[in-house]
C-alpha cells in the first residue's frame, strides 16, 4: 500500500462573470486554504508533523494536499463524522475554526466547497451557502490562564502580539496591546516569563481556543534548580524514616492495627 494519500478541497463558483479556475484564483485565496488545511490536519502541535505537499489543478479549483496516509485516514473519519452529525462542536478548536472559515468563505462568496480524500471509500463533506457549520457558543466560556515559557517574539505593525514557547502547548500567540510593548524597559526575548491571559475554553473538554488568547499581564518567572534545598529535604526525610518502627508500619499497612506479624 502507498504510504501517502491526498486530501482534496474543491472550490466551485464565479469571480464576477468568470468561472473559478486556477488562472482566476488569487494567491491570497490559495494561502488561506493552505493555512486552514494545516489546522484541519494538525490542530495541536505542528512540530514533527509529516510533510504536506501541494498542487492546484483544473476542475474549477482543486487543491490537492499529499501527506502520510495515516493522517489522511484519520481526517477521513473526521469529515465523515461531521457530515453525519452536521455539527462541529466535538472537534478540536483549530479544526472547528478552519471549517468555520470555509463556511464563511462559501457564504460570503457564494462558493461550493467540497472536502474529500483519495481513499477508496472516502467520505465527502460539502460546505455551501446553505450549510451552517458553526460552533455552538454555549460550549465556550471566557477563562483566564497562566502560561510559562520563553518569549520568542514580540511586536507587530498592525495587531501586536507576543509568542511564548511552552513545554506542553508549543508556541502560543497572544494578542497584546502595543502600549504595553512600548513601555517595556528591557529586552524580554528569550527569557522565561509567565503570561496571564484570557481566552475561550470548552466547558466540556477543557480545551483552550488558542486563537482567542489576549494578554493581561507579564509575570516574573525564574525556574531554578536549587540543589542545596533538595539536599535539606532529603536530610529531613532520612531522619524521619530512621525513626519509623518498620514492623509496626508494615502491620498498619496490612490492617493489623499494631498486632505483631506472624507471617
Amino acid at each position: 500500500m502507498d504510504k501517502q494519500a491526498y486530501i482534496e478541497i474543491k472550490i466551485e463558483g464565479k469571480l464576477g462573470k468568470l468561472n473559478l479556475t486556477p488562472d482566476t484564483y488569487d494567491i491570497r485565496d490559495i494561502r488561506e486554504v493552505m493555512e486552514q488545511v494545516e489546522n484541519l490536519l494538525f490542530p495541536g502541535l505542528k512540530k514533527g508533523r509529516p510533510v504536506i505537499s501541494y498542487k492546484i489543478e483544473e476542475g474549477s479549483v482543486r487543491h490537492l494536499f499529499k501527506t502520510a496516509i495515516q493522517t489522511v485516514i484519520g481526517f477521513n473519519a473526521v469529515i465523515g463524522q461531521v457530515n453525519s452529525d452536521m455539527n462541529i462542536d466535538f472537534l478540536e478548536s483549530n479544526t472547528a475554526k478552519a471549517i468555520e472559515i470555509f463556511q464563511e468563505t462559501a457564504s460570503n462568496k457564494i462558493y461550493s466547497i467540497t472536502i474529500l480524500t483519495s481513499l477508496p471509500k472516502t467520505h465527502v463533506l460539502r460546505i455551501t451557502p446553505d450549510t451552517t457549520f458553526k460552533r455552538t457558543e454555549d460550549f465556550w466560556m471566557d477563562s483566564e490562564f497562566y502560561f510559562y515559557g520563553k518569549l520568542t517574539n514580540a511586536g507587530g505593525k498592525g495587531k501586536a502580539n507576543i509568542h511564548v514557547d511552552t513545554d506542553d502547548m508549543g508556541v502560543l500567540r497572544i494578542d497584546t496591546p502595543i502600549v504595553f510593548l512600548e513601555k517595556l524597559d528591557e529586552n524580554v526575548l528569550y527569557k522565561p516569563y509567565g503570561i496571564r491571559a484570557k481566552g475561550k475554553q470548552n466547558i466540556v473538554t477543557g480545551e483552550i481556543d488558542k486563537s482567542s488568547l489576549s494578554f493581561i499581564e507579564l509575570v516574573d518567572h525564574h525556574p531554578e534548580f536549587d540543589e542545596e534545598y533538595l539536599k535539606s529535604l532529603r536530610k529531613k526525610a532520612s531522619g524521619w524514616i530512621q525513626k519509623i518502627d518498620t514492623n509496626q508500619f508494615l502491620n498498619q499497612l496490612r490492617g493489623r492495627n499494631g498486632e505483631s506479624s506472624t507471617a
